[in-house]
């Protein structure tokens, strides 16, 4: 296929998440030409991987035969592929680990497929036609169930050599006070991880230490807002965290726009108050970068991912 031809081909992205599998196809200009999903099947072991990979070949060819075209295809998946072994390892749906997914799918499509987990995924998105158009460099932060970060430079992803740029979320939580210390013990063997301090379960997990109180996420917020001195506590402790953990990434990377995702993303009062406290941590006598939230919000993962096809299908 030529460049040209690709330009105008479809783009497909793939979102493969933990309750469901997406696929979204894209115009040239972006816009949305269709969507279908199907749950993400359940079980363990090979049987379920299989599954999965069957899954995927049957929503990438429902999707071009429906539009009569064969267009570029890229994958959302979490975790992140070795680049020493070509294998799977931190995803959170435990069969997938230790599969050669890249390879595997890639044989049953038949066909070269562009591949990139969530967040990467979302800073492409965001860094094409979203909260970071035009910007030279973008890093996207995803805050909800989990912690998780992507870079992408001049509309690019930057995976690095070891494919964990970005993944700031398994660093510790910065400038700890006493009782921040040593931290809770985190599933990737360290204590301390900023997961462990600004995901949204670790937010609900704080505040129901510090109050006895078992409430989620967007109902602290939502006391906090009302006025409940408990609530508003919380929400502090939880600002002045990801504040910190945002300075550091200012600090090392200064990128020109920061965008935020997942759950906690939607908290508004985040962007009137981070800065202050982004500005009173960095390096720096001014702090002028934006932090904004994901324009396409859940679906950035999965049309970063069909960016990610095309552009490597029009390198073909």
């Amino acid at each position: 296929m030529t460049e040209a031809a690709t330009v105008n081909a479809i783009a497909i992205g793939i979102d493969l998440g933990g309750t469901k599998i997406e696929a979204r196809a894209l115009a040239p200009d972006g816009g949305e030409l269709l969507r279908r999903r199907l749950p993400t099947p359940s079980g363990s072991g090979d049987d379920a991987y299989q599954a999965v990979l069957a899954a995927i070949v049957t929503l990438v060819g429902d999707v071009e035969q429906e539009l009569g075209q064969v267009g570029s295809v890229g994958i959302c998946h979490p975790g992140t592929t070795s680049p020493v072994t070509g294998l799977m390892k931190n995803c959170n749906r435990v069969f997938m680990n230790g599969r050669p997914f890249e390879t595997d799918l890639s044989r049953h499509m038949g066909r070269r497929m562009a591949f990139a987990n969530d967040a990467n995924c979302l800073a492409l998105s965001e860094a094409i036609d979203g909260a970071g158009a035009g910007a030279n460099s973008v890093f996207a932060v995803i805050i909800g169930t989990g912690c998780g970060g992507g870079i992408a430079v001049h509309g690019k992803v930057l995976a690095g050599p070891n494919r964990v740029a970005g993944e700031w979320g398994h660093n510790p939580l910065p400038w700890p006070d006493a009782d921040e210390l040593p931290g809770r013990q985190c599933f990737c063997g360290q204590r301390g991880c900023l997961e462990e301090w600004i995901s949204g379960p670790a937010f609900a997990r704080d505040h129901r230490e510090a109050t006895g109180v078992a409430l989620d996420a967007p109902s602290i917020v939502a006391a906090a807002l009302a006025g409940d001195a408990p609530a508003m506590a919380s929400l502090d402790r939880y600002v002045d965290r990801l504040g910190r953990a945002l300075a550091t990434l200012v600090n090392t990377v200064d990128p020109d726009v920061i965008v935020l995702g997942g759950g906690m993303s939607n908290v508004s009062c985040l962007y009137e108050r981070l800065p202050p406290v982004i500005a009173g941590r960095i390096f720096s006598d001014t702090f002028t970068t934006p932090i904004r939230p994901a324009s396409h919000g859940d679906s950035s993962g999965v049309r970063g991912a069909a960016w990610l096809g095309r552009d490597l299908q029009s390198r073909a």
